[in-house]
Formats: structure tokens, C-alpha cells, sequence
């Protein structure tokens, strides 16, 4: 069965690659079956049960969101905040959040996601009892309230009428709930937004996946939310992340001097 032939017949852009990561996963019989699922557009993470990032084989089950490598630029920027204590918000699969806690020592981390599968998924990769299911913070516990240094958060950003769209891996074999923002696609976001400051210390960080087309509107809502804000995007891997930090109590502006306004950055 020549693989790799079969792939490229099917639109698969990496059919080389991915025929050796199947055959070295499978043989016979169900090395067939693999191929013909692959064919029907079922995501390869999926089929092989783990999906690559970060250097980690991140433990991917169906159904459940494919960790994609632009959301290194979420880590990369968290990291950079050297923070103790993380909730990573609409966590998937837990990639971000196992991904921070292989490179921090000690790190207390806290995830959550409103899909079950999701949350199966993430127990698999990251401490099981700091996974909660339930919407946004709601499944928080409560003495994180005030304390948590970082909330990083790669919610859905896809505008509903754009869904269609969508190559079939993601639209047909991933949660709506994971794809879906709204209207504007920034639906979730704002939710997201709204409620961290409830739970960020004095001087905490939001930091949110976003697109280089919605990031100007992604950060106003940080910004009504009570942070400052400034956008970092990497060409590299085509990722763009808003970064909010927790104004001080007193009425700070958020934009008009270089410590409190927005900026861009590229890397």
C-alpha cells in the first residue's frame, strides 16, 4: 500500500510525513483502517492519539481540540511573566498548561474547559485534580480568588458564519464549543475578559490567542476590562496574543504614556 500516495490523493499537504508517523504507529490491518480514516479528514493527532507541542506529545483524543503550534506564542508569553500560579482557561486538551509546567518548577496550575471530552483528555496530561469542568471560572476554586498571577487563554475566536468554512479536520472532528466565538468571534473572549480581574492578584496578567485581524478589537475589550494592553504577534508561527496587565485601583489611563498604552511587537 503505497501511503503516501493515497494521502496526496486525498489533499494532504504533509502525506509523506504523516505516512511514516502512521506506519510507524500502526501495521496490517489497522494500519489500513488508520489510512481510510485519514482519508475521511479525521485530524492525524487524533488518529495517532497525540499531537506535538512545545517538544511534548500532548495526549489528543477524539473529538477533542488539536493543540496548533502558533499557541507556542501563548506560552512563550507567559513564561516571560515568571508567574507561581496559572489558570488556563478553555484549556482543550491541557497543552498550554502542561506546556508551563514542565518549564516552571513547583508550578501551581489550574485548568478548566466546558467540554467533558476536553477535560478527560486534559486530566491525561496535567495534574488531574487541578482540571475543572464547567463554564470559564465558574469550577474555579475559590482560594484562587485574587491570587493567580497569569490567566492565559486560547478561547474560540472563529466568527459562527466562518465555521463553514473551515477545513474539514476542524469542522467536522472538533468541538463547536472550541471553534465557535459568536457573531463577531469575540464572544467568549469578552466573558473571558470580564472575569479575570476577580481573580488575578494586583498586578496579574491576561494573556489571550487571538487573530492578527480581530487583535485591535481583542485588546479594547481587555482594555474595558480594566488592563493595560499590547499586542504581540510572531510571524514565525503566524500567532498574534494580547497581553492585559491589571491596572492599579486608582483611574490610570490605559492609553497615553509608554507604560499603560498599547504596543505592537513582532518576533
Amino acid at each position: 500500500m503505497d501511503i503516501t500516495r493515497i494521502l496526496r490523493t486525498a489533499g494532504c499537504v504533509y502525506a509523506e510525513a504523516e505516512a511514516e508517523l502512521l506506519s510507524e504507529a500502526f501495521s496490517g490491518e489497522q494500519l489500513r483502517e488508520m489510512v481510510a480514516r485519514r482519508v475521511t479528514g479525521v485530524p492525524l493527532e487524533q488518529i495517532l492519539g497525540w499531537a506535538e507541542f512545545y517538544g511534548l506529545r500532548i495526549v489528543v483524543e477524539p473529538g477533542v481540540f488539536v493543540p496548533r503550534r502558533r499557541t507556542e506564542l501563548l506560552v512563550d508569553e507567559a513564561l516571560a511573566l515568571h508567574p507561581e500560579t496559572v489558570v488556563d482557561i478553555c484549556c482543550g486538551s491541557g497543552a498550554v498548561g502542561a506546556a508551563l509546567a514542565r518549564s516552571i518548577d513547583g508550578l501551581n496550575l489550574h485548568a478548566a474547559d466546558i467540554d467533558a471530552d476536553a477535560v478527560r483528555c486534559a486530566r491525561r496530561n496535567i495534574e488531574p485534580s487541578h482540571v475543572h469542568l464547567g463554564d470559564l471560572y465558574e469550577p474555579l476554586p475559590e482560594e484562587l480568588r485574587g491570587r493567580v498571577d497569569v490567566i492565559v487563554a486560547n478561547a474560540p475566536y472563529v466568527p459562527t458564519d466562518e465555521i463553514g468554512s473551515m477545513p474539514s479536520e476542524a469542522r467536522d472532528h472538533e468541538p463547536r464549543s472550541a471553534l465557535d466565538g459568536g457573531a463577531d468571534g469575540l464572544h467568549v473572549q469578552r466573558r473571558v475578559a470580564v472575569g479575570a480581574p476577580l481573580w488575578l492578584r494586583d498586578g496579574g496578567h491576561l494573556l489571550i490567542e487571538t487573530s492578527v485581524g480581530q487583535a485591535d478589537r481583542t485588546s479594547r475589550i481587555i482594555e474595558q476590562a480594566g488592563f493595560a494592553t499590547r499586542i504581540v504577534s510572531s510571524d514565525e508561527l503566524d500567532a498574534t496574543v494580547v497581553v492585559g496587565v491589571v491596572l492599579p485601583t486608582e483611574n490610570t489611563p490605559t492609553t497615553g504614556n509608554s507604560d499603560s498604552g498599547k504596543r505592537v511587537e513582532s518576533g
